[in-house]
């Protein structure tokens, strides 16, 4: 990923809800298959760690990155944001590479 489509992605997660909740359980199946939906649903999606939590927003963003097959974009504080592109149904058109010129 590029850091222009990494921005693009990173201006569109400024609207959407936080849908995964990451707390004092830590990383759970449940946590995983959740996020794993939701990225078929939905492509882009935030996440939160919560203070009770014994995992960081980075690892908790990358296992579930890893496990999801997806890919992080971003991680601010106790918010993270990840992307899978859904190869049946695309909803979002990342903007092209130019490569170098």
């Amino acid at each position: 990923m590029t850091s222009k489509q990494r921005a693009f992605l990173r201006s569109l997660a400024v609207d959407i809800d936080t849908i995964i909740m990451v707390g004092k359980g830590g990383m759970s199946d449940n946590i995983i298959k959740q996020a794993d939906d939701a990225l078929t649903a939905r492509e882009l999606i935030k996440g939160k760690v919560l203070n009770s939590s014994e995992v960081t927003p980075r690892d908790a963003a990358e296992q579930i990155a890893m496990a999801t097959s997806s890919e992080v974009v971003q991680v601010i504080g106790t918010k993270f944001v990840l992307y899978r592109k859904n190869k049946d149904e695309p909803k979002i058109v990342l903007p092209k590479d130019k490569g170098n010129r």
